[in-house]
C-alpha cells in the first residue's frame, strides 16, 4: 500500500508540475489574447493546490489524527472568513463563541474517534451533532440575547457557515475511517481514497477553468460567475471522469467505470460548491472571502469545492463500497 501511496503522490506532483509549466508559459504569451487576470488567477490557484496536496499527503502519511486536526484548523479559518463576510450584532457573539469553540472542535473530535470496526464508530454522532443539536442551539441562544432585529437573516448566516465550513468539510477526514470492502484484498485504503478525492476535486477545478477559457461560449449565470460556462463544466467533468478511471487502482472501486462515475460526482459537486459560494460573495458585494496570504484569495475560495463534494462522495462510498 505504501508503494501505491507514493506512486499516486508522484502522479499528482507530475500533473501539478505540468500545469505550473503551462501557467508560466501562458503568463509570458501575450500574443494569445488571453485575459491576464484570468491567467494570474489560474497560477494563484496552482500555488494553493500545491500547498493543499502537500499538506494532505504529509498529514495522512504521518497519522490519521494529524489529518483530522489539519482539517479542523481549515474549518475554523474558513468559518471565520465566512462569518466575517457580514457584520454581526452583539446578540450573536455568545452563539458564535459556542459555534467556534464547542461545535467545531466537537465535530472533529467525534470524527477522529470513529472506527471502521462495526459497533465502535461515532458516525451516528457526528452525522447529526451539527444539523440537529447545533441548528437547534443557534436560534435559541440568539433569541435569549434579546435582539430580534434581522433575526432570521442572522441565524441563517451562522447556520449556513457552520454547515458548509465545518459539517460538510469534516466528511473529508472522515473518509480515513471507512471500512472499505477492498481494503484487505487490494491496494486500496482509506488514505489513498482521501488523497484521490482531494486530487480529483483540484483537478476538476483546473479542467473546468482551462476548458472554460479555451472553448467556453455559454456562461451559465453571468451575474453569479462570468467565467463558468457550460462547456467548461461538461468538458471538465468528462476529463475528470477519464482521469479517475485511469487512477482506479488507487481507490476501493472494483472497476474503472465505477471510479469514473465517482469522479464525475466529485466534479459536479465541486462545480456546485464554486457556484454556490460565488453567489454568496455576490450577495455580500465582495470578490474574495479573505486574504489568508497576501496576494491570494481567502482560504474558503480555495476549499469551497471540497466542502460541497466531500459529504456526497463520502456517503456514496459508504453506502456502496464499504463492508457491512
Amino acid at each position: 500500500m505504501v508503494i501505491q501511496i507514493w506512486l499516486l503522490i508522484g502522479v499528482v506532483v507530475g500533473l501539478l508540475t505540468i500545469a505550473t509549466a503551462i501557467g508560466q508559459v501562458l503568463k509570458r504569451q501575450s500574443d494569445l489574447n488571453l485575459n491576464p487576470a484570468a491567467v494570474a488567477t489560474f497560477n494563484t490557484r496552482l500555488r494553493a493546490w500545491w500547498i493543499i496536496c502537500c499538506l494532505v499527503a504529509l498529514a495522512f502519511v504521518v497519522s490519521p489524527w494529524i489529518t483530522v486536526v489539519l482539517f479542523g484548523f481549515l474549518s475554523f479559518w474558513a468559518l471565520r472568513e465566512f462569518i466575517t463576510l457580514t457584520p454581526t450584532r452583539p446578540g450573536d457573539h455568545r452563539a458564535l463563541f459556542w459555534v467556534f469553540f464547542l461545535f467545531t472542535p466537537m465535530q472533529y473530535f467525534l470524527v477522529g474517534m470513529d472506527s471502521p470496526q462495526p459497533g465502535l464508530g461515532t458516525y451516528e454522532l457526528y452525522s447529526i451533532a451539527i444539523p440537529v443539536y447545533g441548528f437547534l442551539f443557534i436560534p435559541a441562544r440568539v433569541a435569549i440575547a434579546g435582539d430580534f432585529k434581522r433575526f432570521l437573516e442572522r441565524i441563517a448566516k451562522i447556520q449556513c457557515g457552520l454547515l458548509v465550513c465545518v459539517y460538510f468539510l469534516s466528511f473529508a477526514p472522515a473518509m480515513l475511517f471507512l471500512n472499505l470492502e477492498s481494503a484487505e484484498d487490494s491496494a486500496a485504503s482509506p488514505e489513498l481514497l482521501l488523497f484521490f478525492f482531494v486530487v480529483m476535486v483540484l483537478f476538476s477545478d483546473a479542467m473546468q477553468f482551462v476548458w472554460g477559457r479555451a472553448y467556453g461560449k455559454h456562461v451559465i449565470a453571468p451575474s453569479i460567475n462570468a467565467t463558468r460556462t457550460w462547456e467548461g463544466m461538461i468538458c471538465g467533468a468528462v476529463t475528470t471522469a477519464l482521469v479517475g478511471m485511469a487512477l482506479y487502482w488507487a481507490t476501493p472501486f472494483p472497476s474503472p467505470w465505477q471510479a469514473a462515475l465517482m469522479s464525475l460526482i466529485i466534479s459536479v459537486m465541486a462545480f456546485a460548491g464554486g457556484m454556490t459560494m460565488s453567489a454568496i460573495k455576490r450577495d455580500r458585494g465582495v470578490k474574495d472571502y479573505g486574504t489568508l496570504v497576501e496576494g491570494h484569495s481567502g482560504l474558503l475560495d480555495r476549499i469551497d469545492s471540497i466542502c460541497f463534494a466531500a459529504p456526497v462522495f463520502y456517503h456514496v462510498t459508504r453506502y456502496f463500497f464499504t463492508a457491512s
